[in-house]
């Protein structure tokens, strides 16, 4: 009789031990599918797919180790210092959860229970571009271990001016397409540079183009940017798009042929945004120079000469660099931060657009700091040993560049949430969404959740937390606006007692649900 008792007891250990771990339906599909799986999925950048539990499983060790040391999902930004659109960033719950996933054997669960894969669009990030630009032949970038800067020339053909609202880059090979810098180019002098070259493109030369507006530029991981609120960059009609390519050093020759989406408003632009470049000539401790053996600090300044709102930063530089630091001081004393990245990673750099305009008045000045390595502690220094390194476009030089986006002011900027506006996407041309909900996690859950939902257009929503019966509990998130595309809602169920629930989405399409249990 006592063995028989025992016998159950066990059992129903065992039965506790197993609903309570962590599982790939209930627990990490919805961490990966809404975080990795962005690149990770057949034609984007990443080296492999993550798309299901066999995929996801066969790579479940290496998962656990780059989200623990926080390499992967690749975000530089403190956001402590400040938020930005697009964050893509793990909780330390959330990288807990895949750990304890792989520490118990990484278990499917019930496979019915598992969320259905993100519906991405094909050929894009974010929809049907309006204008697609491709490489007019192959180029061969070189197996001999030395990076590559090179500018090609893509002929618009337009025949009306535009205003480019998205820029999306498709490297052809994500071997080597390392980042990608834009221009378009109005004069023609880069075409004539091109012609003048008996290969496919040509390096450098054409200062003048590359002094011009930039237009928004791609790196690995990051998804384009949209301006939103009737804001725009010109591209004149006839103008090239002039594309500077950076392809990492390979042993062995690799070939690209790289495309580009572009996106136009369907109607005017009323705010041009435009890019001020601070560059060494804004240091007040040059020159730009870094002796063998040196860690440095650079501090630029730039004072700002009229009122302007700030839409994004973009801070640049290469394998020396270890940390940046950027801010704004106003004529009243306010200090603004802007971008703080305390590990700073070359293979990791990217444009950030803020989810505020950031108003900063005439006079104000905007202090940029950023430190280099020049020593043999830091592991990437690509000198060995170290020398004195001045400016230079090689990523065996340095830079200290640092574009900030802006448009001037107007009167009620300071209200303005641009991740929040209508920028009327569908117009755009921009499609391929539709309303869903992903399941939350954690789940069960003991304090916070992610709640992850799509929006097939902007609208107020609101999200109802129910009983199990469908009787209101709390109202957690009330009339709020938010933008057509995907979004991660935060909440709090710290003081909601124990047992089921659902969580309603409330769209203008209808009412979207999503189980969870409170422990």
């Amino acid at each position: 009789m006592k063995l028989n008792y025992f016998l159950v007891l066990i059992a129903l250990l065992t039965n506790l031990v197993n609903s309570s771990a962590q599982n790939f339906a209930d627990n990490v599909a919805s961490i990966i599918f809404n975080h990795c799986s962005n690149c990770h999925r057949p034609g984007e950048i990443g080296p492999f797919s993550l798309t299901n539990y066999e995929e996801t499983k066969d790579w479940g060790q290496t998962i656990k180790h780059v989200t623990q040391s926080k390499y992967m999902p690749p975000w530089k930004p403190d956001p402590a210092y400040r938020n930005y659109q697009h964050e893509n960033f793990l909780s330390d719950a959330e990288i807990s959860t895949i750990a304890k996933w792989v520490d118990s054997g990484m278990p499917e669960g019930d496979p019915s229970k598992t969320p259905a894969f993100p519906n991405f669009p094909k050929g894009s990030q974010i929809g049907t571009p309006d204008l697609t630009l491709s490489f007019a032949t192959k180029y061969t970038h070189k197996g001999n271990f030395r990076d590559e800067y090179r500018y090609f020339v893509l002929p618009t053909n337009l025949t009306e001016d535009k205003d480019l609202i998205a820029l999306e880059m498709r490297p052809g090979n994500t071997k080597v397409v390392h980042h990608t810098l834009f221009w378009a180019d109005a004069t023609g002098k880069a075409r004539v540079a091109d012609a003048a070259t008996p290969e496919y493109g040509f390096e450098g030369g054409v200062q003048s183009v590359l002094l011009g507006d930039q237009l928004p530029g791609y790196v690995p991981g990051q998804k384009p940017n949209v301006y939103n609120n009737k804001m725009g960059q010109k591209i004149t009609k006839g103008s090239d798009l002039v594309l500077q390519m950076h392809y990492a050093p390979t042993g062995v020759d690799e070939t690209d042929s790289s495309s580009v989406n572009l996106f136009f408003a369907k109607t005017p632009a009323q705010r041009v945004v435009r890019n001020y470049i601070m560059l060494p000539n804004a240091l007040v401790n040059g020159p730009f120079e870094i002796q063998p053996g040196e860690v440095k600090e650079f501090h630029g300044v730039f004072k700002v000469p009229f009122k302007v709102s700030l839409l994004g930063i973009w801070p640049h530089c290469h394998m020396l660099g270890k940390k940046w630091e950027v801010y704004a001081t106003t004529p009243t004393g306010e200090k603004i931060n802007l971008i703080k990245i305390s590990d700073w990673d070359f293979n990791w750099q990217g444009g950030y657009y803020f989810k505020n305009l950031v108003v900063l008045p005439t006079g104000s000045e905007i202090h940029a700091f950023a430190t280099y390595d020049n020593t043999v502690d830091n592991p990437v220094n690509p000198n060995n040993p170290p020398k004195k390194i001045a400016w230079g476009e090689g990523t065996s030089d340095e830079m200290f560049y640092l574009p900030l986006s802006y448009v001037i002011y107007a009167p009620g900027d300071e209200q303005i949430v641009l991740n929040a506006e209508d920028p009327n996407f569908e117009s755009h041309g921009i499609k391929n969404i539709s309303s869903k909900t992903y399941p939350v996690y954690p789940n069960p859950v003991e304090d916070q959740i992610k709640f992850s939902f799509t929006l097939d257009k902007t609208q107020e929503i609101r999200i109802d937390l129910c009983n199990s019966e469908g009787k209101l509990v709390q109202v957690m998130v009330e009339n709020k606006k938010f933008l057509q595309g995907q979004h991660i809602e935060q909440l709090n169920l710290k003081n909601i007692s124990t047992g089921n629930y659902l969580l309603r989405l409330h769209t203008k399409a209808g009412i979207l649900t999503e189980k969870i249990s409170k422990i």
